[in-house]
C-alpha cells in the first residue's frame, strides 16, 4: 500500500530522546555550524562556504577557498535551518537566510548558473567535467534548501533563484539536438527535482530527473567521451562502477561503489517509481534494496563498507576495525527507506530506518553537538592514542574541510518530524515511536495525534488518537521485528495482534473519539545478536543489543585489550547505569572471560590461561565522548 508523509509543519516532536535531539540541532548544532562557516571555530578546520558566497555576491574580494563543491555544505545547512524555521520561528536566524539568499541572488549569473567554484575562477570550464567536478550535486542540495525555505516561510526569492538554475539545467541537458547526454558524476539532483516538480507541478522537472537516471550507465558511456574531449584523447572509465554508471541502473543487481551517491541515487529511483509508476524501476530497486539489507548492512544501519572510495566491496564483507559506513551514507538509508515505505508499507523498511536513526546516525555527532564523525567503525584496538588507520580516528572533529556529514546530520535531525507518520487507504501509519503531537489531514477529517514515551530505554509507548469528530478509519501502529513479545491495548482493552498485523503493522479500525488511547507494549530484553557465518569478520562473536539500541564495550568502562574478552552464551547479563558528559544512559553488565597468553612470545604452544571480569557495555552511539579509547561491539563469545 502507498501512503504519503504526514508533512514536517504538522508534526512536533518534543521531549524525549529525540526531542532532545531536535532541540540541540536547533538550539546548539545550527548556531555553531554558522560560526564553522564562517570560519569562526577555533581549532576547527577551514570551511569558506560564507566567504565564497559573498566573494560572488561582490561583497568582499578574494578568491575561491575549499573544495570544488563546497557550496554543497552550505545548501544543506541552510536546509537544516530552513527545517527548523518550520517548526519554530525565530526572526535572527530568518534574517541571516534571507540575507545569505541575497547573496546567492547577486552571485547568480544572468543565464542562471550558479556555482561559486566556477563563478570565481575557471568560467570557461563550466560543464565540462560532470563526473569529477559536481555542478548538478551542488545545485541539487540548493534547489532541497530553495523548497524547505519556501515551504517554512513562504518566500519565493530563494526558490525562484534555483528553478532559474534548474531551468538553465534542463535547457543544457538532455536526448534534444544541441543539448549534452551526460548526467551527474554525483547524484542528488534527481532527488530535489522531484521535489521541485512536487511545488510547482511543471512536468519538465520530473522528466528531467527520469532522464538523468535513464541515461545513467548507457553506451556510450558520457564520462569516456566527456574526458575525450576535455583531454584530446580516448577515454575509458575504468571506475565507472564508483559512480555507479557502468551499467543502465535497472541492470543493477547488487549495491556497488560510492555509497552515498548509491543511496540518493536509490532513493531517486523509487521517487520516480512512485510518481510514473515505472514497474521496471520499482523492480530495480527493490532488488538493491534486499541486497543491502540483507547482505551488506552493519548492525548499526551503517553501508559503505570501505574507505578506498568510500564504497560497497560485496556481499557479506563487514570489516569492523576498517569499516567505513560514513555517517552521510546512514542518513541517505534513511531518506532510501523513507522512500520505500511510501511505495509500500513495510516495517521491514520502517525497521531499518529506526536501526540507523538510533545507531549509526547519532553515532556520527558527540553528544555536545559540537563534533563529528566521518566514517564510524565499529572496533577500535590497540593503540587508541594513535589514528592508525588513515579517516578513522577515536575521537570526534570539530569540522572537515569536506564537511558533507555535520550539515547532513543537522537537515536529517531538523525535520525528523517527517518521518514519524504517513497517511494511506484512509488511515493514519505510526512508523517512529517518540514524544509529541501531530495534525493530520485524514479526508475531510482533522486528527490530533499526540505521543509519549520514554522509547528506546522503556518499553511502552501511549498514543492519544483525536479526530475533529468521531469517525471510522484505521490508525495503525509499527511492531518492531525485534520485539518478541508485543501487546496492545485500546482503552484499556487488550487487543489480539496476530489478527489485525499486516506488514509489520498492527492495523486497528474503529469509530475513533476523542482522547481514545493506543498503549503498546514492546518488552525490550537484552538480546544476543550473531551474523550470519558467512560474515566471516563476525563468526564467535556476538554483539549486543537492547530494544533498537546496538551497544558496545568502551574502554574507559573495562580493562584493556577488549578483544582479549570472551562472554560466555550463559553469562548472566542486566542493566545497569552509566554517566556520559553528565548524562545518564542504560548500560548492560555481566561477567566476562579475559584470555592471555602466558608468555611475552609472540606464538606459543601453551593453553591461553582465562580470568574472570566485569564487563559493562553502553550505547554504541555515544563511545567516544570521553577521550580517546578503545572500542568492540562484536565480542568473542563462548
Amino acid at each position: 500500500m502507498r501512503s504519503v508523509p504526514v508533512a514536517l509543519k504538522g508534526v512536533r516532536v518534543e521531549g524525549g530522546f529525540w526531542g532532545a535531539r531536535v532541540d540541540q540541532a536547533r538550539d546548539v548544532i545550527i548556531p555553531y555550524q554558522w560560526e564553522a562557516m564562517n570560519d569562526r571555530v577555533k581549532g576547527a578546520a577551514r570551511s569558506g562556504c560564507v566567504h565564497n558566497i559573498k566573494v560572488a555576491a561582490g561583497r568582499k574580494k578574494g578568491e575561491h577557498s575549499g573544495c570544488v563543491f563546497q557550496d554543497s555544505d552550505f545548501g544543506k545547512w541552510l536546509e537544516a535551518a530552513a527545517y527548523s524555521l518550520a517548526t519554530k520561528r525565530d526572526p535572527k536566524l530568518e534574517r541571516d537566510l534571507d540575507n545569505v539568499v541575497d547573496m546567492i541572488a547577486e552571485g547568480q549569473l544572468k543565464d542562471g548558473y550558479f556555482n561559486t567554484a566556477f563563478i570565481l575562477k575557471n568560467q570557461d570550464k563550466k560543464w565540462t567535467n560532470l563526473r569529477d567536478l559536481h555542478e548538478m550535486y551542488v545545485s541539487g542540495h540548493l534547489l532541497e534548501a530553495a523548497i524547505a525555505y519556501y515551504d517554512a516561510t513562504g518566500k519565493r526569492k530563494f526558490l525562484d533563484v534555483m528553478t532559474k538554475n534548474m531551468n538553465l539545467i534542463n535547457r543544457k541537458f538532455g536526448r534534444k539536438k544541441g543539448q549534452r547526454r551526460g548526467y551527474p558524476g554525483h547524484q542528488e539532483i534527481e532527488l530535489a527535482l522531484v521535489k521541485l516538480y512536487r511545488v510547482t507541478g511543471e512536468k519538465k522537472y520530473l522528466d528531467l530527473s527520469k532522464y538523468f537516471i535513464d541515461e545513467r550507465g548507457r553506451k556510450p558511456r558520457y564520462f569516456e567521451s566527456e574526458a575525450a574531449k576535455r583531454d584530446g584523447k580516448k577515454s575509458v572509465d575504468r571506475v565507472a562502477v564508483l559512480r555507479q554508471s557502468h551499467k543502465p541502473v535497472r541492470e543493477q543487481k547488487v549495491a556497488e561503489g560510492h555509497a552515498v551517491r548509491a543511496m540518493y541515487m536509490y532513493s531517486a529511483m523509487a521517487d520516480l517509481a512512485l510518481e510514473t509508476g515505472d514497474k521496471s524501476l520499482l523492480k530495480a530497486v527493490n532488488t538493491l534494496w534486499e541486497d543491502v539489507s540483507t547482505k551488506q548492512m552493519y548492525v548499526t544501519g551503517g553501508v559503505g563498507q570501505t574507505a578506498s572510495g568510500e564504497a560497497f566491496t560485496y556481499d557479506h564483507d563487514l570489516p569492523n576495525e576498517t569499516s567505513y559506513a560514513e555517517t552521510c551514507a546512514q542518513i541517505g538509508l534513511v531518506f532510501w527507506t523513507h522512500r520505500m515505505l511510501a511505495l509500500d508499507i513495510n516495517s521491514k523498511y520502517s525497521d531499518v530506518m529506526e536501526r540507523a536513526l538510533y545507531n549509526g546516525v547519532v553515532s556520527g555527532i558527540s553528544l555536545d553537538g559540537t563534533k563529528f564523525f566521518y566514517p564510524n567503525v565499529h572496533a577500535y584496538h590497540s593503540r587508541p592514542d594513535l589514528d592508525y588507520y588513515r579517516g578513522r580516528p577515536a575521537e570526534r572533529s570539530p569540522w572537515f574541510g569536506c564537511a558533507c556529514c555535520p550539515p547532513n546530520f543537522t537537515r536529517l535531525m531538523t525535520s525528523l518530524g517527517q518521518y514519524v507518520y504517513s497517511t494511506a487507504g484512509g488511515g493514519i501509519y505510526t512508523h517512529l515511536f517518540m514524544s509529541g503531537s501531530a495534525d493530520i489531514e485524514l479526508g475531510r477529517k482533522r486528527v490530533h495525534i499526540e505521543q509519549k514515551t520514554e522509547y528506546p530505554w522503556k518499553d511502552k509507548v501511549t498514543i492519544k488518537v483525536s479526530p475533529d469528530q468521531p469517525a471510522t478509519f484505521t490508525f495503525a501502529v509499527r511492531i518492531p521485528a525485534w520485539c518478541r513479545k508485543p501487546s496492545l491495548k485500546v482503552n484499556g482493552k487488550g487487543v489480539g495482534l496476530k489478527a489485525i498485523t499486516r506488514k509489520g503493522y498492527a492495523c486497528i479500525k474503529r469509530e475513533w473519539k476523542k482522547g481514545d488511547r493506543v498503549e503498546l507494549v514492546l518488552p525490550m530484553p537484552i538480546e544476543r545478536v550473531r551474523s550470519n557465518t558467512l560474515v566471516r569478520q563476525n563468526v564467535g562473536r556476538v554483539a549486543l543489543m537492547r530494544g533498537p539500541v546496538v551497544y558496545c564495550l568502551e574502554g574507559q568502562d573495562n580493562c584493556r585489550n577488549l578483544n582479549q574478552l570472551i562472554l560466555p552464551s550463559s553469562a548472566k547479563l542486566s542493566m545497569s547505569q552509566v554517566t556520559i558528559k553528565g548524562r545518564k544512559f542504560p548500560a548492560i553488565t555481566g561477567m566476562a572471560e579475559k584470555e592471555e597468553t602466558g608468555s611475552s612470545d609472540l606464538y606459543t604452544t601453551a593453553k591461553p590461561t582465562k580470568t574472570k571480569c566485569k564487563i559493562k557495555a553502553i550505547p554504541y552511539f555515544a563511545w567516544a565522548n570521553r577521550g580517546k579509547n578503545e572500542m568492540l561491539l562484536w565480542t568473542r563469545e563462548r
